[in-house]
């Protein structure tokens, strides 16, 4: 706990959260339900900094994409590049697979 003070909380959680973490102690998992609920923080935790990481990457992709000098293109001309692309694919497969 990196030399902090234990603080004694009391939460609600429904009867299926309580049975799980029970089953966890019961079979050696965790020591205590504390235990198990201390390491279920460290995991929110966890969580929370990696989605805060990948929040950033998007944000700056998205500024990226902003600054992006070149034009933009229509839904047509996306289209159109992904359906040359999606065929060039088809053929690499179909040639892949008849040589194999």
């Amino acid at each position: 706990m990196s030399g902090e003070i234990a603080e004694k909380l009391t939460v609600t959680i429904t009867p299926e959260m309580l049975r799980e973490l029970r089953a966890s102690v019961g079979s050696g998992e965790y020591g205590s339900v504390s235990e198990a609920v201390r390491e279920a923080v460290r995991l929110w935790k966890t969580h929370r900094a990696e989605d805060a990481e990948r929040a950033v990457v998007v944000r700056e992709r998205i500024r990226r994409s902003l600054d992006d000098p070149r034009p933009s293109l229509s839904s047509d001309e996306v289209d159109r590049q992904l359906a040359g692309l999606f065929a060039a694919a088809r053929k690499a497969d179909d040639h892949a697979n008849a040589q194999g």
